[in-house]
């Protein structure tokens, strides 16, 4: 009778060992996540470590809505004149005089003065010089000769003309100025980054684009949905996606005199965890990316550990203040309408899609860690018997 009860012993204590691991071992054993129910139950907690909004996405009504770009004031800009001077700009005076003349230049019969050009045709008894090539000043004027500092930035070329041939009424008889410009400085953008042609872009008509001075510039040399574009105007910023741009052209802004552009490589990515088949950051495949491409991209919930009902979008939105709102959205991918309903879910740079994990996870777990403490046990007393 010992044996027996001494066998029954250990079984008792071998009971008792597996129920203890069974209570406890559940609850520590390692895990990628939080189940669906856990996500569910932090979102209504009274006193929640970290609140967030739980949105359940079961119709049409409660997708989200489609992200807004809202033009910042930095950008609507008044259409100026091209003609119109400012600091910096290299021109080139002509002045055509009749008689007796200030300057020496070309005469009706072709002779070259000392800053004159051939092959100019005047009216007898008149002359042509074209002056060296001057550059306005940092307060805006100019140098001419006979007349003194003549103010030049503000003006347009016309205004400049008149302003240098009243100067010199009275000292030449009959003067005729003309203005040309050389390089415009002020009518003009910085663009740099990654375009085929960094550099200086003069504005022709003043009503370019951003997509405009992407594209005069040799365009960005990768792909355009990874692209941002920034403009620095008068101490303020905007970005927009390249993407924007072409996809939606009436958000499309025009560029002002002054602004510096800058074209930098900035893909979409949204980071994929929990059970699903893949954990990483991927980058969007293309600018719009829905969340039915993006389970697809992260291989969907994993048939061993995934619960393809607890499909959940986290994202941080900007309230009508400003202010961060952390919002999750749930979507039971069981249903066969949800498929329907993700593929008009937008998905938004940084997003982070989880999947739950199955219930029943930690249990085939705790299955599988008892195979392997006790195979290679009865393994061994098989050999030793």
């Amino acid at each position: 009778m010992l044996l027996p009860n001494l066998a029954r012993r250990r079984r008792t204590r071998a009971a008792s060992l597996v129920a203890c691991l069974l209570i406890g071992g559940c609850a520590t054993l390692p895990n990628s996540g939080p189940t669906g129910t856990a996500v569910r139950r932090a979102a209504a907690s009274a006193n929640p470590t970290f609140p967030y909004t739980l949105v359940n996405v079961t119709s049409v009504a409660a997708l989200p809505p489609p992200m807004t770009r809202a033009v910042p004031t930095l950008l609507e800009v008044d259409r100026r004149s091209t003609d119109l001077l400012g600091i910096g700009d290299l021109i080139n005076i002509t002045v055509f005089e009749a008689g007796v003349t200030l300057f020496n230049g070309i005469s009706a019969a072709g002779d070259v003065g000392a800053n004159g050009a051939t092959g100019a045709a005047l009216a007898p008894g008149s002359t042509a010089a074209r002056l060296p090539t001057v550059r306005i000043d940092d307060n805006g004027f100019i140098k001419m000769p006979f007349v003194g500092q003549v103010r030049a930035a503000g003006r347009t070329i016309a205004q400049l003309q008149t302003a240098v041939q009243n100067g010199l009424r009275g000292k030449s008889q009959s003067p005729q100025v003309i203005v040309t410009v050389q390089d415009s400085q002020s009518n003009s953008v910085i663009v740099g980054g990654e375009v085929t042609r960094p550099g200086r872009l003069v504005l022709s008509t003043n009503r370019e684009t951003l997509a405009d001075a992407i594209a005069l510039s040799g365009g960005y040399r990768g792909a355009a949905k990874d692209a941002v574009a920034r403009v620095e105007r008068n101490g303020g910023t905007f970005e927009m996606r390249l993407s924007d741009l072409l996809d939606a052209p009436a958000e499309d802004v025009r560029v002002a005199p002054g602004d510096r552009v800058t074209v930098v490589s900035r893909p979409q990515t949204f980071s994929v965890l929990g059970a699903a088949s893949r954990s990483e950051e991927i980058t969007f495949s293309r600018s719009n990316l829905t969340l039915t491409e993006a389970v697809a991209l992260a291989g969907g919930a994993n048939p061993d550990r995934g619960d393809a009902a607890s499909v959940f979008v986290f994202r941080v939105k900007k309230g009508a203040e400003g202010q961060e709102q952390p919002t999750v959205y749930s979507v039971n991918m069981n249903q066969p309408g949800a498929y329907l309903l993700s593929q008009r879910f937008m998905m938004h740079d940084r997003d982070v899609l989880f999947i739950g994990n199955a219930r029943s996870n930690q249990l085939s777990k705790f299955v599988s860690l008892l195979s392997q403490l006790f195979v290679p046990i009865a393994t061994v007393r098989t050999t030793v018997q």
